[in-house]
């Protein structure tokens, strides 16, 4: 099945999950998104993947306009109500394509993109659009979780996400995003690594994964190497997975 098809079924199912999810509402990330962009009142910002429209909530309050565009029709009538719940007016939502967005050449003053490429097929296209849609000196905040550089650790992570997620593509290196972002043509100029802990149940049920899905999840971790269970902190009570840690990374870079 088409990857962008199967973001579409899951999210579309999981929209009101995600609205209410503390690891997507909450977090030092979010705060630390807002705090980078030093906005003046003035920006127009496009928030890419909005979600459940949390940073385009965090953000509007700073800027002129948010523009929150999403792929998945379902997420943005949960972010519209939410947002709009909490009283910002300058929100529009676009239903729209990461790596074809149907916006006009420097449009955004800010471009931001919180924990959502790791879904996205074609992550060149991605920042090829960003940088597309960017005024000259715009900003590109990102926010995603990242893999680790150990190869190892690389493919568990990457196996355990599409395990439970089947429209999870690929989480990336640090080093990947630095070296895709500058041989592109942004300068990045802040750099903010963040441990995530994942609890594993909420994790599991967000995506509706049945309860034989979650105990072979489970089992896979469990069978893990002790070097992949001391990486990933993973903790374990009665022969099941508790939490596990992961990690994020906030980036800001500038169109050169």
């Amino acid at each position: 099945m088409d990857i962008k098809k199967d973001v579409k079924k899951q999210f579309g199912r999981s929209a009101e999950e995600y609205v209410k999810s503390d690891i997507h509402s909450k977090g030092a990330d979010l705060r630390k998104l807002v705090e980078i962009a030093r906005a003046t009142g003035k920006e127009e910002v496009l928030d890419v993947a909005t979600g459940g429209g949390h940073t385009a909530n965090a953000l509007a309050p700073f800027v002129q306009k948010v523009t929150a565009m999403d792929l998945t029709p379902k997420m943005l009538l949960a972010a519209e109500k939410f947002i709009s719940g909490n009283g910002h007016s300058n929100v529009v939502f676009v239903e729209g394509d990461a790596e074809k967005m149907p916006f006009q050449n420097e449009t955004f003053d800010i471009v931001s993109c919180r924990i959502a490429p790791h879904h996205f097929p074609n992550i060149e296209h991605f920042i090829s659009e960003v940088y597309r849609v960017l005024k000259q000196g715009g900003q590109f905040l990102l926010d995603d979780n990242v893999a680790p550089e150990n190869d190892e650790f690389d493919l568990f992570y990457n196996h355990i996400e599409k395990t439970r997620d089947y429209s999870h593509y690929r989480a990336w290196k640090k080093t990947e995003w630095l070296q895709m972002l500058e041989l592109s043509g942004f300068e990045t100029q802040e750099f903010y690594r963040f441990e995530k802990r994942f609890e594993f149940e909420s994790w599991c049920h967000r995506m509706h994964m049945s309860d034989a899905e979650i105990k072979d999840l489970s089992d896979l971790m469990l069978n893990a190497s002790e070097q992949v269970k001391n990486k990933f902190h993973i903790q374990m009570k009665d022969n099941k997975v508790i939490a596990f840690h992961g990690e994020a990374i906030l980036l800001k870079s500038v169109k050169r």
